[in-house]
């Protein structure tokens, strides 16, 4: 069984997060989704719906075999206990692929990398444009 990992905040789900996690399952026969904890998301703004939900909502989805809370510490741990064979990155997300390889062999794991391109040219494949969307529209209002 081919094992595949996929990571991501996943806050406000849209179509740019499905089309990233049903092209990571069709690389396998398992997909679990690892979702960043609140306290450790730091490259862009806090996530406005809490980590469990975004979790639920993940695990929702068709093509998501599991989906996991990340690790409060360590982002690794829960990759070392999947050992997946692949393990699958977002365009928009800042990792170094060359940096993140000699991270899990250091660590013993020898999962292959996987950039997933971006989804169409649809605007609304971001949350931080959904959220843009929804205060131009509504400001205050409900």
């Amino acid at each position: 069984m081919k094992r595949v990992v996929a990571t991501g905040t996943f806050d406000i789900l849209h179509p740019g997060h499905l089309y990233y996690l049903e092209q990571s399952k069709k690389l396998g026969d398992e997909l679990t989704v690892i979702v960043a904890r609140d306290a450790n998301v730091k490259h862009k703004p806090k996530p406005i719906i809490p980590e469990e939900q975004r979790r639920r909502m993940v695990a929702a989805l068709r093509c998501v075999d599991h989906a996991i809370l990340g690790d409060m510490t360590d982002m690794f741990r829960p990759i070392g206990e999947i050992r997946p064979d692949i393990i699958t990155i977002g365009f928009n997300q800042h990792f170094d692929e060359a940096k993140l390889r000699e991270a899990l062999a250091a660590r013993g794991l020898a999962a292959e990398i996987v950039r997933i391109g971006k989804y169409g040219d649809d605007e609304l494949c971001s949350s931080r444009l959904v959220v843009q969307r929804i205060v131009e529209q509504r400001g205050g209002n409900p």
